[in-house]
């Protein structure tokens, strides 16, 4: 581990003084390259540095202890010295162990979320609209913006399923935790007996693709517009400014109808294809080795069961990780990180014990 840990360090230097160089300095890209690697590397380099100089203090206060000329008073602040830096070296041992994990490279991507209402029939729609309004609140937190793509709503404001993308760094490591089945026991909207229904909604996180990252063939595409149709808005009904997209080689279908322009809805129809063709791309290659791949909570698989919504008790449970809290509203209320932060800590256990099976 240290020896990774020392070529982290100097590659820190090597690309701190590259900052500086004129042909850095005049390019935008070359700069921008050397930025992004800096960043991702510093976090490791500083919290290196800090077990070195705690080492350093363990090392200097031994040798305090151990100098007959040293007087009682030196000596007793330097036990003190090697107490707290001893206590603390292991703590800094482990979380360098954690910056080292193998990180997921779509981490710092933006994300495109899909939401669908399913078992349930209206209270699921606004179930699946409950869901929307929890990642508009939790993205606003933590700084990220939203751009809605695509959505078909229900005379009651329910959702039959919305699009959007969520935009800012690590949106993806924070929204990767959301693919699955999300269940909501309540006495619905529309139900005047007082039952308690159980009903679902689905949700896809993708991440976003780059351009260059998916070459789509214009001759494998079939575009159709047609009228926007849902329950409101001036132009719908009136133009034929929404688009979808057909993708012919997998029979993939997007539509996107939320912009009165017909050519913006095809840029974000394009965006949802080629992320959708991204995640197929990365899901083959994952599927090599997920047999033995154990670091992994959840599959991110729509039909798995992932978490629980119990309004009456206000009760929050995730299934991956046997985790319930009994704070519903603020977690509605996009205080998400409840629930994802211990996710995050049970990705990194699991990764932790992996690497040192292997």
């Amino acid at each position: 581990m240290f020896d990774k840990l020392e070529i982290f360090d100097k590659r820190y230097e090597e690309l701190s003084k590259r900052l500086y160089e004129p042909d850095v300095v005049s390019n935008g890209d070359k700069y921008s390259e050397v930025m992004k690697e800096l960043s991702s590397i510093e976090p490791i380099v500083k919290k290196y540095r800090e077990y070195k100089d705690t080492k350093s203090s363990v090392d200097e206060a031994l040798s305090i202890l151990d100098d007959s000329d040293s007087d009682e008073e030196f000596k007793e602040l330097a036990r003190v010295q090697l107490d707290e830096s001893k206590e603390k070296l292991p703590l800094l041992e482990e979380e360098l162990k954690i910056l080292l994990l193998p990180k997921d490279e779509n981490d710092d991507r933006n994300v495109i979320v899909e939401i669908r209402g399913g078992t349930g029939g209206e209270e699921s729609s606004l179930f699946a609209a409950d869901l929307f309004r929890m990642y508009s609140m939790y993205a606003e937190q933590k700084g990220f913006k939203i751009e809605v793509l695509n959505v078909n709503e229900t005379g009651l404001g329910g959702y039959k399923e919305i699009s959007f993308t969520v935009n800012g760094q690590g949106a993806y490591s924070r929204f990767k935790f959301e693919s699955g089945t999300h269940r909501v026991q309540r006495v619905p909207q529309t139900e005047s007996g007082g039952r308690i229904h159980t009903s679902a909604a689905t949700v896809a996180v993708l991440p976003e693709a780059d351009d260059v990252e998916i070459d789509i063939n214009p001759a494998d595409l079939q575009i159709d517009t047609f009228r926007s149709s849902g329950a409101g808005g001036q132009h719908i009904n009136k133009t034929s400014s929404a688009i979808r997209i057909t993708h012919i080689p997998t029979g993939m279908v997007v539509e996107c109808q939320d912009e009165r322009s017909q050519y913006k809805n095809k840029d974000k129809a394009l965006k949802v294809l080629k992320s959708r063709l991204l995640k197929i791309e990365q899901d083959k290659q994952n599927a090599s080795i997920a047999e033995n791949r154990k670091a992994q909570v959840g599959s991110g698989d729509r039909s798995e069961k992932i978490r629980t919504y119990n309004f009456p008790q206000s009760r929050i449970t995730d299934h991956r990780i046997g985790l319930t809290v009994y704070k519903l509203d603020a977690v509605l209320n996009g205080d998400l990180d409840e629930i994802i932060d211990p996710l995050i800590t049970a990705l990194r256990a699991e990764q932790l014990k992996e690497s040192m099976e292997n």
